[in-house]
């Protein structure tokens, strides 16, 4: 696509209305396409249909017509989670009108610079703390995209001297032709989204399409610890700047001394050394930034999310001793590992944005006694066998709930966890969790953590992650 200017007077398909929707279409509108909206809900779950039609757009809501996607579209922009499958988006491709999601858009439209961090986890708590690194250092951040803001939105806000830093999940990424960040950030791959992409393969080529239309100049910051990243840094244009918590490297930011390969085994045993963060600029030079018991965020997942964010700065133009400081002062995101309260001796840790296996397999090696899991939610297909170690080797029990509590269940009986409490649906998803907080409370003991880390995606129970883990967390306070 090209500047949002040049679709004047041209017809400009939106589909999806939500946040992101809504913003691309008053954007459109105000450079006089011929704006459509459409969304497959009822007109009175549409709250934002009046303004746009103030804005001067066509509203259709309650479905999808036929005739939406007509030969003379010239653009579709529809939002991210929509799949390709439906009808419309087929159509488009039937008649070549190219589509795109937002934060295409908001690329054409921006002035600053744009930072673009991805992965399968950890995305949001990374895009957070470059945001709040990149502030300290005088950079004029303006943090946006998955992260709950739209790009456009921040693009129109932007001006030469800010950075973008744009929180892009794979749903976003796929949807993307001419994007081009100046930072290009892969921090991880697991699996996941397989019923929006079909496969890993999708899935995977959404995800490094971030790094497609970078030149020379650009940076692509890489998890080194991860062996899709690492094939990735064979294929990109741009400078490769490495960051790992397993290896010591030439060039970029580690952990010193690394974590061994088989996850946090030494912290298990209670004997974890000291370590340190430390930055080598490929020269000789080496910088230490900070002992790694100064973030103030627990967990060998955080020690990389806190070194991801530092490298993404340092590619940015921040020099590493500019860092230090600010990453005393970085602490959890909200849903994220986030410490809840302690009760009777018990803490409560809620990790609702968990929303696969690797991200629960995470928080529960950020533990060292014994852990009551509550997890389950939407079935995506997995069976969920990955976690069967971790789970022998740090939880206790398992309060499992949702689509997937019989498959989690069957993991945790393998594992040899002695209680498995299967919570079956009470009336309503809040009471079904508020009784599994109840059971999980029932089953720790002094010394315990009860976590809630899903391993799943919240859609069978509830309307986003934030709402389980808010109720979650109110259960808790309210044991």
């Amino acid at each position: 696509m090209n500047h949002p200017a040049s679709y004047k007077n041209r017809r400009v398909v939106v589909l999806g209305m939500a946040k992101s929707g809504f913003s691309v279409a008053s954007l459109f509108c105000r450079y006089g396409a011929n704006v459509v909206v459409n969304d497959k809900k009822d007109r009175d779950q549409c709250p934002e249909a009046d303004e746009l039609e103030r804005l001067g757009a066509t509203v259709i809501c309650g479905g999808h017509p036929d005739d939406l996607i007509t030969p003379d579209t010239a653009l579709l922009v529809k939002n991210p989670g929509i799949p390709y499958r439906v009808p419309p988006v087929a159509k488009a491709a039937e008649l070549g009108v190219e589509t795109v999601t937002e934060i295409e858009v908001a690329y054409h439209l921006s002035p600053a610079p744009i930072i673009g961090i991805t992965g399968s986890n950890a995305k949001t708590t990374t895009t957070t703390w470059v945001g709040q690194l990149l502030e300290a250092a005088g950079m004029n951040p303006i943090v946006a995209g998955n992260i709950g803001r739209p790009l456009c939105d921040a693009a129109q806000e932007a001006a030469a001297d800010n950075w973008l830093v744009a929180e892009l999940s794979s749903f976003q990424l796929k949807g993307t032709a001419s994007f081009r960040p100046r930072v290009a950030a892969l921090l991880n791959i697991a699996e996941t989204h397989l019923d929006y992409h079909g496969d890993m393969d999708d899935y995977i080529a959404s995800k490094i399409k971030l790094f497609a239309n970078q030149t020379e100049g650009d940076w692509a910051v890489l998890n080194w610890d991860d062996p899709v990243c690492r094939q990735v840094a064979q294929s990109v244009r741009s400078q490769v700047l490495p960051f790992s918590i397993r290896e010591r490297l030439e060039r970029g930011l580690f952990a010193e001394p690394p974590y061994p390969a088989d996850g946090a085994a030494l912290e298990a045993e209670g004997h974890a050394p000291v370590r340190t963060i430390v930055w080598r600029d490929g020269r000789g030079g080496e910088t230490t930034l900070l002992r790694e018991d100064e973030l103030g965020v627990p967990g060998a997942h955080n020690t990389a999310n806190a070194i991801a964010a530092a490298a993404i700065c340092i590619a940015a133009g921040v020099s590493p001793e500019q860092l230090s400081g600010p990453m005393r002062s970085l602490r959890a995101v909200e849903h994220r590992l986030e410490f809840v309260r302690e009760r009777n001796g018990v803490k409560y840790y809620n990790d609702s944005k968990a929303t696969n296996w690797a991200a629960t397999a995470i928080a529960l090696r950020s533990f060292r006694g014994g852990v009551v899991l509550i997890a389950g939610g939407l079935d995506r297909g997995s069976d969920y066998m990955e976690l069967l170690p971790v789970l022998r080797e740090r939880a206790k029990a398992l309060v499992a709930l949702g689509e997937t509590r019989g498959k989690l269940a069957r993991v945790a009986e393998l594992a040899g966890l002695a209680a498995i409490k299967i919570v079956e649906p009470e009336k309503d998803a809040e009471s079904t969790l508020r009784k599994a907080v109840r059971e999980a409370a029932l089953l720790a003991e002094p010394g315990d953590t009860v976590l809630l880390s899903p391993s799943c995606a919240s859609w069978d129970m509830f309307a986003s992650y934030e709402e389980r883990g808010r109720i979650f967390k109110d259960s808790a306070h309210n044991l």
